[in-house]
């Protein structure tokens, strides 16, 4: 499955919302937009990371394949980026553990512009569009 997250804030800490979407193939399966009161862009994104695995276990799902346009959030998932900030220490902790829950876990990085769906869900959440 695969699936595409994204986190809002409306400033920085801000209003956060966050987006993603579920795809079997082409089918989307499930599409989510949340908002998670006053944080950082980086909590968002994480957030949106978090909140989706949940869902995927729940869906029993057992193959994911993440997309996000969070460079940092990739990074660190991988293992290249040390996490530095203790505020989101705790939730990369908690990726890293759904994350080893699926039978295949990946995370990749990608543009902006090919995550927009995503984008749109998350930056609604965050109150960024009405």
């Amino acid at each position: 499955m695969n699936i595409y997250i994204d986190g809002a804030s409306v400033g920085n800490p801000g209003k956060v919302g966050i987006g993603y979407l579920i795809y079997d193939g082409e089918k989307l399966v499930k599409e989510e937009s949340i908002y998670l009161g006053v944080q950082s862009n980086n909590f968002a994104e994480y957030m949106a990371l978090i909140f989706s695995l949940i869902e995927a276990r729940e869906m029993k799902i057992k193959d994911v394949d993440v997309f996000s346009d969070s460079m940092l959030v990739c990074e660190q998932m991988k293992g290249n980026y040390k996490v530095k900030n203790q505020n989101l220490y705790s939730l990369f902790v908690l990726a890293r553990k759904l994350a080893a829950s699926f039978d295949s876990f990946t995370i990749q990085h990608i543009e902006r512009e090919k995550n927009t769906e995503a984008d749109k869900l998350a930056k609604k959440a965050s109150g960024f569009l009405v």
